[in-house]
């Protein structure tokens, strides 16, 4: 035991370097890859003085395999698919006009009360992100929401703040996010598998209410009178506007698969050719057609580029968490508490630690700690304790300065890291509290 609790520390301060290094903004992917080499080695040097259960019948390269083999071609059957579909019909409702129509429709309504405007605009951002993903339907977006607020005379740090809470409030309907969550969930307990998105959905619609709820409210408390730079009203070329038949295609793929269980990536390419049939584009020969769809399905691909070798690494990094478990637990173990009441009080109390990729957040360091909980109670419900993580990943991931977007609107917007993390970091906590405190009352009994 001696060992494993030497190791055990090893590990947390190379866990807490990973987290210092996700802070400075260095290479995630590069980071990823370094530690799942790290704490595989000292797993194997851990089994070979002290044996475990987790290394139990497998010899080095059965566990190399597992970390740089399995750990990708598992997350990419299971994961990469769905996110190159979802970045594929992002591309079509920006391709179609139909995101564009709609946010143009919300502020035709809102007209020049800009409160009004900024919550239409956050409301449809959110249904919007409910299925798209990626950095390039988000900066497609965001040059043409934000440009409105300012213009409305928001200032630019609420403007900022208000557009990506939205689409943190989306993320929590997400089918591609879910899908990528349960992943990570389902490596360390297979009972993740029969988990759904339909069992995941009002958990979900929950999570984007409130969000959307304090993220407006805490705008409104910080706007001000003063004027924001006089920037365009739109910055698009294409002023269209999309059928209102074509309207419903934004949410067609969560119909497909809550209320005909649909697989997902069907439901993308119905959706995609349902919108681009009612907005007219289907046209044209055999061979332009084809074009068509292939160039939307590339330049979704090329959106979604940047996070495929991070999430590659990240699935190396989850499957070496799975030998890194027993070290971990050693030393951390006694600490979890099997009190569904308390569990929630620490996720909710710990949730600011989601943020700068923390150890409460899955698509981070969070992994390891997600091992340590589920080893020490594997039969704790999927149903209570995935909501749990998904809530301390979720939200302080999306209004983080790490995100690739969230960076590209502080250089866009010319905002500050600091003005906008006055807003954020408490926003995400208060957010986490109350979702905490939701899955108390809805899955508490579970445990």
């Amino acid at each position: 035991m001696t060992i494993n609790i030497i190791i055990g520390i090893i590990m947390i301060l190379s866990f807490l370097g990973l987290a210092w290094y996700c802070v400075k903004g260095y290479n995630l992917m590069i980071g990823f890859f370094i530690m799942a080499g790290f704490w595989t080695i000292l797993a194997l040097v851990g089994n070979a003085i002290s044996p475990v259960d987790s290394m139990q019948g497998k010899d080095i390269i059965d566990v190399l395999t597992y970390v740089y083999a399995d750990g990708p071609a598992g997350y990419a059957k299971s994961i990469l698919v769905n996110v190159f579909f979802g970045a594929f019909f992002g591309r079509i409702l920006i391709e179609t006009g139909i995101a564009a129509t709609l946010i143009r429709k919300v502020v035709e309504l809102g007209g020049d009360k800009p409160r009004i405007t900024m919550s239409l605009l956050c409301i449809v951002t959110a249904v919007i992100f409910m299925s798209m993903t990626g950095i390039g339907p988000v900066i497609s977006i965001a040059v043409i929401v934000l440009p409105i607020m300012l213009s409305l005379g928001i200032p630019s740090p609420i403007a900022l703040f208000s557009f990506m809470g939205s689409i943190m409030a989306g993320i929590f309907g997400n089918i591609v996010n879910f899908k990528q969550y349960q992943a990570i969930y389902e490596g360390f307990n297979s009972a993740a598998a029969s988990y759904t998105y339909s069992d995941w959905f009002q958990t979900g619609l929950i999570g984007m209410v409130v969000s959307l709820v304090v993220v407006l409210t805490v705008s409104n408390v910080m706007m001000n009178k003063k004027a924001a730079h006089a920037w365009a009203a739109t910055t698009t070329n294409n002023n269209e506007n999309a059928p209102a038949i074509s309207w419903i295609s934004v949410i067609l793929p969560v119909v497909g698969v809550v209320a005909f269980d649909l697989p997902i990536i069907l439901g993308f390419i119905l959706s995609g050719i349902y919108a681009v049939i009612t907005t007219g584009k289907f046209k044209g020969t055999y061979a332009d057609i084809c074009r068509f769809f292939a160039k939307l399905f590339t330049d979704g691909a090329i959106d979604v580029a940047p996070m495929i070798g991070f999430l590659l690494t990240l699935a190396m990094f989850n499957n070496a968490a799975t030998f890194a478990a027993p070290y971990f637990t050693a030393i951390l173990g006694n600490f979890v508490p099997h009190s569904a009441l308390i569990l929630c009080i620490v996720f909710a109390v710990l949730t600011p630690l989601g943020f700068f990729r923390g150890p409460m957040n899955l698509v981070g360091c969070g992994t390891a700690i997600l091992a340590v909980v589920i080893s020490t109670l594997p039969n704790a419900p999927v149903e209570f304790l995935y909501p749990l993580f998904a809530i301390t990943t979720v939200c302080p991931q999306h209004l983080d300065i790490t995100q690739s977007w969230v960076a590209w609107g502080l250089g866009y917007t010319k905002v500050s890291s600091k003005d906008y993390m006055k807003m954020s970091i408490p926003t995400g906590w208060v957010i986490g509290v109350i979702l905490c405190a939701i899955v108390y009352l809805l899955y508490g009994g579970l445990m």
